[in-house]
């Protein structure tokens, strides 16, 4: 009976609720779930700080602003999109952007591809100096190379006649080294086990070289061929030391900041985006969509 009544008093005074969990545990299992998933929440903050400026071109080319300046926001509008060509030198200067680019971008990538091929596919004299040449290019500051291929155009006579061409060569020239270190990339990322299998089939070198070599690079070679027409496209510096009395979109855009960038120059920059975005998504939708 003593027994009975010590056990029945014993549980007429334990607690009935469990106690909460320490906040310890709460802290810890937010630690745990950051240490997992700190690679995504960093990747997604990186694409939020690279896409903010493009979001706000976007859209500010459907504002309607007060005054010259599109810096703050009105009210929505799609009067910029509807009359793109509002102001006609606008119009003019992307044309000759466009047509730069385009040439520029055929001549650097035909180039540029034979020379990856030549470094990546054989053994030279002076190979690791036309390594080491090609890189120049790119680790040479914009204002000293347009003010080197100025002092060029000057000393041979032409400083009067800059205009389109100069400013194409200009390009071409920078232009080739960010492909050939594209293309080289790709190739030496070549299986050569798939060359000498259609070899071995009785395919001879220019056989192979048009039906397995040039369709696994194409992919690099169309990479390296949109880098080049975005760097002909945007830029400046140099665009500037050789333009002479033409007027680029990039060169237009940094004239109109000083009486206010029109909400069209926001389409531009728009369509331009809304292209390259294509260009990437469509080709990698196809892909997933093939069967395996």
């Amino acid at each position: 009976m003593a027994t009975e009544t010590i056990s029945r008093q014993a549980s007429m005074t334990a607690p009935t609720d469990l106690p909460p969990a320490p906040r310890s545990n709460v802290l810890l299992r937010l630690w745990r779930w950051l240490r997992s998933h700190v690679i995504a929440i960093l990747g997604v903050l990186a694409l939020v700080y690279m896409f903010a400026p493009v979001f706000v071109v976007v859209l500010f080319s459907f504002n309607s602003p007060i005054g010259r300046f599109n810096y703050t926001w009105n009210e929505f509008s799609l009067t910029a999109w509807t009359d793109p060509c509002k102001d006609p030198l606008m119009c003019d200067a992307v044309k000759l952007s466009l047509t730069i680019g385009m040439i520029s971008t055929i001549v650097a990538t035909i180039l540029g591809t034979l020379i990856a091929f030549a470094l990546g596919r054989h053994r030279f004299r002076g190979r690791a100096t036309t390594n080491v040449l090609i890189f120049l290019p790119m680790a040479t500051p914009e204002v000293v190379m347009g003010s080197s291929l100025l002092a060029l155009f000057v000393n041979m006579g032409v400083d009067g006649q800059l205009g389109a061409w100069s400013i194409t060569i200009a390009h071409i020239m920078f232009s080739i080294s960010f492909v050939v270190v594209t293309v080289k990339a790709r190739i030496a990322g070549l299986d050569p086990r798939l060359e000498q299998a259609a070899m071995d089939l009785y395919a001879d070198e220019r056989t192979t070289f048009r039906k397995v070599t040039f369709p696994l690079v194409l992919p690099g070679i169309v990479a390296a061929a949109l880098l080049a027409f975005s760097l002909s496209f945007d830029d400046y510096v140099i665009t500037q030391f050789t333009a002479g009395q033409s007027t680029t979109f990039p060169i237009f855009v940094w004239t109109a900041s000083l009486r206010g960038i029109p909400p069209e120059a926001n389409v531009v920059g728009s369509f331009m985006f809304i292209v390259a975005f294509a260009i990437v998504l469509i080709p990698e939708l196809l892909r997933r969509k093939r069967p395996a």
